[in-house]
């Protein structure tokens, strides 16, 4: 249990933290930056909350709640050493990316299949969703980085993946189906 009874503790002055196993690196560091920017997705999905009522909105809500599983299992390195630990790191596990998986099935059902690519905007919640989906994707270039330096739990990388597909098909579930998606016209404002 995580018990914070002071916000500020000065420890991190002179630009360096604390990982999950205690150990201080930089807080430039390439985990520091991957879980840094996991917890960033996870601010832009409380933005796009308020404009999500329903099954969107319970949906964000678990999603909120695994980025911050997902920034845990970031930021305590060395999976290989977890028996070691006093305590059992918590994990991203294969059944958390399958549940998006069925999520993107179930709404990708509902739509026509796409014959251009498509513009962020449309409903307000839609944009917001596109925000998302980039800021998701970034975390996983930043993850997949880390993973090219030290271990990274798979299932870490996998969820990332997924997430940012089902923020695209979410936003499109947010412009009425797709109906109101805005799409992209190649060489729109050239002039001829």
């Amino acid at each position: 249990m995580v018990v914070l009874s002071k916000i500020y503790t000065k420890t991190g002055d002179a630009g360096q933290t604390a990982l999950g196993n205690g150990v201080r690196v930089a807080k430039n560091s390439a985990r520091v930056s991957a879980y840094g920017t996991v917890d960033e997705t996870n601010a832009t999905v409380g933005l796009a909350r308020l404009h999500a009522a329903g099954e969107m909105d319970l949906a964000l809500a678990r999603i909120s709640n695994d980025l911050f599983d997902l920034g845990a299992d970031l930021c305590t390195p060395d999976m290989e050493k977890d028996a070691e630990l006093p305590y059992t790191p918590l994990r991203m596990i294969e059944a958390q990316v399958l549940r998006l998986e069925r999520e993107i099935d179930a709404m990708n059902a509902r739509l026509t299949p796409l014959r251009s690519f498509i513009l962020p905007g449309g409903s307000a919640l839609a944009a917001q969703l596109h925000l998302c989906r980039t800021v998701c994707r970034r975390a996983e270039r930043l993850t997949v980085e880390l993973a090219g330096l030290e271990s990274v739990n798979p299932a870490a990388v996998k969820y990332l993946n997924r997430l940012s597909d089902w923020f695209f098909v979410a936003g499109r579930i947010a412009n009425d189906d797709g109906t109101s998606d805005v799409l992209w016209v190649p060489g729109l404002t050239r002039e001829t």
